[in-house]
């Protein structure tokens, strides 16, 4: 796989560095797929962890080289996610704007595309798709495009007219609602043009952890929505219905079950840090509610702790500072399920009400990410022993037993569909719950027959690739920021740069307003001219840095 060369830059801008990146041998091997492949549509199904930003983003910088003048769509789950893949792509000096509207659709000059969710392309379907007309489209998480009726036929008007469109998960999926689009499916399950599973992954050494699963059985008792009282054990063979009522129990607070087993794990993590100082714990809560007290439950064992839900504005900004900081926990509601990387990760408390094979999974990846420097690489999920996770783990852990066997295959299970659905809980109440057992560590490791290892983390060999800076639609590349802050000399990304010189235009524009006596308006239509723009929100990065010199200049002049 040669390197990819670069269009002319555009006038005055500096030449750009190369983006040198080593690409493990999955990644070179679905790249080498994609470019002889047919179709325009590519499904790859890679275990979380395993790389498929990286993967998606060289694709994207081949594809512009290729074919200059294009434009990059990616379409991600969340809004975290969006801001995720924007810095992501900029290390590949790939410009996408992750603060794009339909209110304002046309992009600078110095953009190379968009990063959008599929809750955006909901409601901007036709402007997407100008902008990805004849370009290049990843769908992360693609699954979710049928999460609504109305999101698949968006992403299908949207996406229609694309040259080429990456559809990404990170688990086999199934469509028993509607068929998710631009993917191809064979007994409603989604075909994969490539696959690369956790066995793999882990075989290979380097890519992501052992995972191992403490699965803690209770003693539940609780009042049915009929008024019945209900004992049961995780043991007992019951109706769906009632084994949801049982989970739920088992996961509430008034019981005892759930902060004996945030207990279990709290330890768990204090022992993993004693030798990884920023190893970090995740909560997989139910609702908003639940996770403010599990907060409460673990701050009161002196541990610092983040809640991050979807009803939180803000929750994106704890999120990356929790990534960033050495606190011990993050409790989360339908925020860090699938996508979210914060490798520091190690532990993590499966209890949330939501049982599908393809939940359990996302969540499982948020702690599999391998990292650099340690031997011990082992990561833990506790989780309440339900017959049904307790299926999704044995499937996650039979993969990692064929790993430490060498043996290359990784078995698919089938999705679990059967979800932990609401039930009518006029008359529902938890009366107790207790942990049952407490398992010694080594029963805790060895639930499922094989002690834990200590793998020794490689660095697989892959293929090291030359990027070259990809060409912006007017035939340039992205000019003279290179990466850094003019004032701090503080690496940033190119919406940090961007949204940093519209900053100090706006507070040169204030001090003229005052020194001049001239209107708002007025100033900035000035300024607008002295410049050349034509509004401010369309201007590159160049256009930017003239004139803020041209409003410098004015206010010194003044």
């Amino acid at each position: 796989m040669g390197a990819v060369t670069a269009r002319s830059g555009a006038a005055g801008a500096q030449a750009e560095r190369p983006t040198r990146i080593r690409l493990r041998a999955w990644q070179s091997e679905a790249l080498e797929l994609l470019a002889t492949h047919a179709s325009p549509d590519f499904l790859a199904v890679a275990t979380p962890g395993a790389g498929k930003t990286t993967f998606a983003l060289t694709a994207a910088v081949r594809h512009l080289a290729d074919h200059p003048g294009q434009r990059v769509v990616v379409v991600a789950p969340t809004q975290h996610l969006k801001h995720q893949w924007a810095a992501a792509a900029a290390r590949f000096r790939l410009h996408l704007d992750a603060d794009w509207s339909a209110r304002d659709p046309a992009l600078p000059g110095d953009v190379h595309g968009v990063v959008t969710t599929y809750q955006q392309v909901a409601t901007s379907a036709d402007q997407l798709a100008g902008l990805a007309s004849g370009g290049f489209v990843v769908l992360d998480e693609v699954h979710h495009a049928g999460d609504d009726r109305a999101w698949g036929s968006s992403v299908l008007r949207a996406f229609g007219a694309a040259s080429r469109r990456l559809s990404l998960s990170g688990t086999p999926f199934r469509s028993d609602t509607s068929a998710i689009p631009f993917v191809e499916y064979h007994l409603d399950e989604a075909r994969a043009d490539f696959e690369y599973g956790y066995g793999e992954a882990l075989a290979d050494g380097g890519v992501v952890r052992p995972v191992y699963f403490p699965r803690i059985n209770g003693f539940m008792e609780w009042t049915a929505p009929d008024g019945r009282v209900v004992t049961a054990t995780f043991d007992d063979d019951l109706a769906r219905e009632l084994a949801n009522q049982r989970l739920r129990t088992a996961l509430s607070l008034e019981g005892d079950w759930l902060p004996t087993v945030l207990r279990q794990a709290d330890e768990r993590l204090s022992q993993l840090r004693a030798e990884d100082p920023v190893a970090g714990g995740l909560v997989v809560a139910t609702d908003q509610a639940h996770a403010q007290g599990i907060a409460e439950v673990l701050r009161r064992r002196g541990g610092n702790v983040v809640v991050a839900t979807s009803d939180e504005d803000d929750a994106s900004d704890r999120i990356r500072r929790f990534t960033e900081s050495t606190d011990e926990w993050i409790v989360a509601v339908r925020m860090v399920s699938e996508g979210v990387d914060i490798p520091r990760l190690r532990i993590a408390v499966f209890a949330t009400t939501t049982t599908t094979e393809l939940f359990f999974r996302q969540a499982v990846g948020r702690v599999v990410r391998h990292t650099t420097g340690r031997r011990d690489q082992r990561a833990f999920v506790f989780l309440p022993d339900d017959p049904r996770l307790r299926r999704h783990a044995a499937s996650v852990t039979e993969s990692r037993r064929h790993s430490l066997r060498l043996r290359r295959e990784a078995p698919r299970a089938e999705v679990d569909t059967a979800a932990g659905e609401e039930d009518q809980l006029s008359l529902f109440g938890v009366i107790g719950a207790v942990v049952t057992d407490s398992p010694s560590d080594q029963a805790l490791l060895g639930v499922f027959g094989s002690q834990p290892d200590a793998l020794e983390p490689t660095e697989p060999g892959g293929v090291e690739l030359v990027l070259e800076p990809p060409p912006l639609p007017g035939g340039g590349v992205v000019g003279s920021w290179d990466g850094d802050d003019a004032d701090t000399g503080a690496t940033v990304d190119p919406r940090q740069h961007r949204i940093r010189l519209r900053e100090r235009n706006a507070d040169v524009v204030r001090e003229l307003v005052r020194a001049t006596g001239w209107s708002h308006p007025a100033v900035n239509a000035e300024l607008n001219r002295l410049s050349g723009i034509r509004q401010i929100s369309q201007a590159t990065v160049d256009q930017l840095e003239r004139r803020l010199e041209a409003g410098r200049r004015w206010l010194r002049s003044a």
